[in-house]
């Protein structure tokens, strides 16, 4: 089975990668694609799973199997911005928000350190990249921070930093935890990625000169276009002269 699982992924890509099937076009049913390589649902499956998680093929759900665009690079830079924010405003990558209020449970009390049904606002960021999804954030505040005149409703991301950093304390402390994991069921569907895909995880926890958390956020960047940067700035020691 592996070895006709390769066999179809690499006729594929070479489809793909020649042009024979374009960017954005949708692929023959799976049963049609088992029907020509002769093999097996399951079979066929597994192959479109190697594809998917190189970032060449993305299913969506009720529509089918589809060639991706290239894609676009996802740098996250260290100590604090939600990804893809210094490319906003490049229309080909927009980020649309959807606010919703809600009380906090479960690990959002630790992480923000609150007491169970505080009142707490969700910005839910999905950068899209044309039709395609490209990240997704989730950024946590308390409610009095909040700004009042920013609907529930979808929106684009453009001016929504701007509206947190004005009602946002200083900061004393960002911290930045990554791992590498594979994608929930969720992120799965949302990102239209593979599951086998493995995505790389931030929590990043945001405190004010009292100690209070401000701002948490979990990032999910598809790990097969997002890279992190971390810069420390340091100062040469200096050295005692002798007298």
């Amino acid at each position: 089975m592996a070895s006709r699982r390769h066999v179809i992924a690499d006729d594929l890509r070479k489809q793909i990668s020649t042009g024979q099937i374009k960017a954005g076009e949708r692929l023959p049913s799976e049963a049609q694609l088992a029907s020509h390589y002769t093999v097996s649902t399951p079979t066929l499956r597994s192959a479109l799973a190697v594809l998917q998680g190189e970032g060449l093929v993305e299913k969506i759900h009720g529509r089918g199997n589809f060639v991706r665009h290239p894609l676009r690079r996802i740098t996250y830079v260290g100590g604090g911005r939600t990804p893809d924010a210094q490319t906003a405003a490049d229309a080909a990558l927009r980020v649309s928000v959807r606010t919703t209020n809600l009380r906090a449970r479960g690990h959002l009390t630790a992480l923000l350190q609150v007491s169970a049904r505080s009142p707490l606002t969700e910005f839910l960021c999905l950068s899209h990249e044309g039709k395609s999804p490209h990240s997704l954030a989730r950024i946590y505040i308390p409610r009095d921070l909040a700004p009042a005149d920013v609907p529930g409703k979808s929106l684009w991301y453009e001016g929504v930093e701007a509206r947190l950093a004005e009602l946002r304390p200083p900061l004393s402390e960002v911290r930045e935890k990554i791992s590498a994991r594979f994608p929930t069921p969720e992120e799965t569907a949302t990102l239209r990625i593979s599951s086998a895909l493995p995505v790389l995880a931030i929590t990043r926890v945001a405190t004010d000169t009292t100690g209070r958390v401000v701002e948490a956020a979990l990032l999910v960047l598809p790990g097969d276009r997002a890279e992190a940067v971390f810069t420390n700035h340091t100062m040469p020691e200096e050295r005692g002269t002798e007298g």
